[in-house]
């Protein structure tokens, strides 16, 4: 049996007339930058987001990068995140000229963890970057309280998380941004790179906004420097057609990762060194991957390739040891459960559309090759 980690064509299949529809309607409009498609899926996303503010802009990675210009962040700033998430996170800082700060994550929800982050400030501290890894919010309270206690701004990326909650809130809505990414990969994707930043405050809205043109909230006017971080009009109409499917999608995968644990939970308990399966501590875990940890990773994802079954390793190497990062002085050894998931965790099928014989047949190939280790 053929089990691919993702497929996208049978969602498509599913939602193909409205699709068409979408950018047909754009492609007759001529309106292909900014525009009203761009303001009502802003409108839509920030709505959803339980958010008063949306801004459309190029992609996530985009996101995390004009908040920080929002912001103010640069040379001698540093900024508070997890060294276990896509490289965008700390990348962003960088290309501020700011320093990222890794504190080391919590073994159980592999999400940043608050104890580590109040260890990690220091007068140069000017904001956190808690991520929602996989799909499941970061305990947000604790890290409110901490930049409270020290005037940090808080930038959630929740880019993987869309449709998170936990205490009522959803993700993307607690901290003074949000940044949120279409890649069509994600629970709520586009046909190619777009983004969005949500917030509550309209003055930072206003900000994002005029620095996703270069700085210009006149025409021909320019206060500051920005950039072109627009989301395009044909973008933003695949997001806004896709947005009332998500909750239905977002509960298939939750579904699937509990078929998951009904199937794997036995063994995870009596072999708890084999396999150790994703832990739900919060209200509503969404799921953009469905992240187990092994022994002998690599290993174990050869047997399932050979299978038929595909798997990604989310993240083989963690941001402090990345090369670009060496001459932050950090060394092997420094963030020990950062540097563990990155050597045990992989990634199995999760997508909505995954059968549950699917489901079953990719179980039974885990066990199998666990149990033969």
């Amino acid at each position: 049996m053929k089990v691919p980690l993702l497929d996208l064509t049978a969602q498509y299949a599913s939602i193909r007339g409205d699709i068409e529809d979408a950018l047909a309607a754009v492609v007759a409009s001529q309106r292909f930058i900014l525009g009203p498609e761009v303001e009502a899926c802003e409108e839509a996303v920030a709505d959803y987001a339980g958010c008063r503010h949306g801004i459309g802009v190029s992609s996530g990675t985009d996101a995390l990068l004009v908040t920080l210009m929002a912001e103010g962040i640069g040379p001698g700033d540093e900024v508070v995140t997890t060294p276990y998430s896509f490289f965008a996170t700390a990348g962003s800082v960088a290309r501020v000229g700011a320093t990222p700060v890794f504190a080391d994550i919590d073994p159980v929800t592999l999400n940043v963890d608050p104890g580590r982050i109040a260890a990690c400030v220091t007068a140069r501290t000017r904001a956190v970057i808690p991520v929602h890894i996989f799909g499941q919010m970061a305990e947000m309270a604790p890290i409110m309280e901490i930049a409270e206690s020290h005037g940090l701004v808080v930038i959630e990326d929740a880019a993987q998380a869309i449709g998170a909650t936990h205490g009522g809130r959803r993700a993307g809505s607690v901290g003074h941004y949000g940044c949120l990414s279409f890649f069509p990969s994600k629970n709520l994707g586009c046909f190619g790179d777009g983004g969005m930043v949500v917030t509550n405050d309209a003055g930072r809205a206003n900000r994002v906004r005029a620095l996703r043109v270069h700085g210009e909230a006149v025409e021909y006017r320019h206060g500051v420097v920005g950039g072109n971080f627009r989301l395009d009009a044909l973008q933003a109409a695949v997001v806004r057609a896709k947005l009332p499917h998500l909750d239905g999608w977002s509960d298939a995968r939750r579904a699937n990762a509990a078929r998951y644990g009904r199937l794997l939970g036995d063994f995870a308990h009596e072999h708890p060194r084999r396999l150790r399966l994703p832990a739900t501590v919060t209200d509503r875990h969404v799921f953009n991957q469905y992240v187990v940890r092994v022994a002998n990773r690599d290993l174990v994802r050869e047997r399932l390739a050979a299978a038929g079954i595909g798997t990604a390793i989310y993240y083989p190497v963690p941001l402090h040891l990345q090369e670009c990062f060496s001459g932050l002085g950090y060394a092997a050894g420094d963030l020990p459960e950062s540097e563990r998931a990155a050597e045990l965790a992989l990634a199995l099928p999760v997508y909505p559309e995954l059968a549950d014989t699917r489901i079953e047949y990719v179980a039974g190939v885990l066990r199998a090759a666990l149990a033969g280790l």
